[in-house]
């Protein structure tokens, strides 16, 4: 899909490299522990510790009561609510991401982290989906070029 806006743009570019890391990470991480684990445990940690964040306080600053002003709160609200959904499964995953990369998987937790990743890849996914279709096209009719340019810096320096 092709954005005209340079903020959907891009969100778009951040969503296309998290779906490509997602997808790394779901086929690692539906076998068994291996060196893998190890060499994604990092990509995804620092992708959830940064990425995540900023790319989530972005939407929810500056877009979301833009798009409420416009008369699509309840779009915003759902996805201000996936992002909490995913910061939940985040917040508990993260700690077992850096034990793994720092090679540091116990057993008892190697279930426990694989049903973590999972579970993020399969919200995240569909997050990014709904945002694809539904938030990114929007902001085509939503930001003038003003107001494109200011948050595509703000976005950019984030």
């Amino acid at each position: 899909m092709s954005f005209e806006s340079q903020v959907a743009r891009a969100l778009d570019d951040e969503h296309r490299a998290h779906l490509e890391l997602l997808g790394r990470a779901e086929r690692a991480f539906a076998g068994a522990p291996d060196a893998q684990w190890t060499q994604l445990a990092g990509p995804l940690a620092r992708q959830m510790e940064h990425e995540l964040g900023r790319h989530f306080a972005f939407e929810e600053d500056e877009l979301f009561p833009r798009m409420a002003e416009a008369g699509d709160g309840d779009l915003a609200t759902l996805l201000t609510e996936e992002h909490a959904s995913i910061r939940e499964v985040a917040a508990e995953l993260l700690p077992l991401l850096r034990q793994a990369a720092a090679g540091a998987t116990a057993a008892a937790s190697a279930a426990t982290l694989r049903r973590l990743v999972l579970e993020l890849v399969e919200r995240q996914v569909a997050h990014i989906q709904k945002e694809s279709m539904a938030l990114l096209p929007l902001l085509d009719d939503l930001l003038d070029e003003d107001s494109d340019r200011t948050l595509a810096f703000a976005h950019a320096g984030g």
